[in-house]
């Protein structure tokens, strides 16, 4: 089971965003697909309820309840497991970077995001994993804002992923019923965004992106 962690200390950047897009992308291939919900604004057991189903399945828990549910969704069958975690938690933080394969590290391209993913690096370097920014939100037609942010992103010796989320209205739209924008608008900008950030991924934890027929079938879903 593959474990990405997507941790930012400040709130409003995107990490639920990023966190059920992936997740119910990775569904959409036909793997197993856990959310560890660990902020206590529960937006990701939110959109769980209003999705329904069982893929991705969507289970809030404690931090300090984190090794136990991973461990649950591993028992259970889980192919790939995405913690949401809080912001300005840097126990939290810590915990998932160091128990994860990856860690995605959502922010907006502004100034004062760009700062304070300063304080979330340093947090990476303690658990000494592998650990890269995902832009998000970012205005449309602005190459040159995202220029500027790379160049910050590098000074922080942080990666930086590939693709970018743009501020889109499919994102907004998708998530108030429960979807996400690949399926609220399959052929949209948003779901090639989407899309390129999760093949990415999928490389990065040497994970392909799409299982045979008969995996998918063997595969169970007792994951809760």
């Amino acid at each position: 089971m593959k474990i990405i962690a997507i941790v930012s200390q400040k709130g409003g950047a995107g990490k639920t965003t990023l966190a059920v897009h992936l997740a119910a992308r990775a569904a959409g291939d036909g793997l197993q697909s856990v959310i560890v919900d660990l902020d206590p604004q529960a937006t990701a057991s939110s959109w769980g309820d209003w999705r329904g189903g069982d893929n991705p399945v969507v289970v809030a828990a404690p931090h300090t309840r984190l090794e136990a549910t991973i461990a649950a969704a591993r028992d259970g069958g889980a192919d790939i497991l995405f913690i949401d975690t809080p912001p300005s938690a840097d126990a939290a933080a810590v915990a998932a970077a160091k128990i994860a394969d990856l860690v995605l590290i959502p922010t907006r391209a502004s100034a004062f995001d760009l700062h304070a993913i300063k304080t979330t690096g340093e947090l990476m370097k303690i658990a000494q994993k592998p650990a890269y920014v995902v832009l998000n939100a970012v205005p449309p037609r602005s190459a040159a804002l995202v220029e500027e942010a790379a160049e910050v992103i590098k000074s922080l010796s942080l990666g930086l992923a590939p693709a970018c989320l743009v501020d889109r209205a499919a994102f907004r739209h998708a998530v108030i019923s429960g979807q996400t924008a690949v399926e609220f608008e399959p052929a949209s900008k948003a779901a090639s965004e989407v899309q390129i950030l999760y093949t990415w991924m999928c490389g990065q934890v040497d994970m392909p992106t799409r299982k045979s027929p008969k995996a998918r079938a063997e595969k169970t879903r007792n994951v809760a």
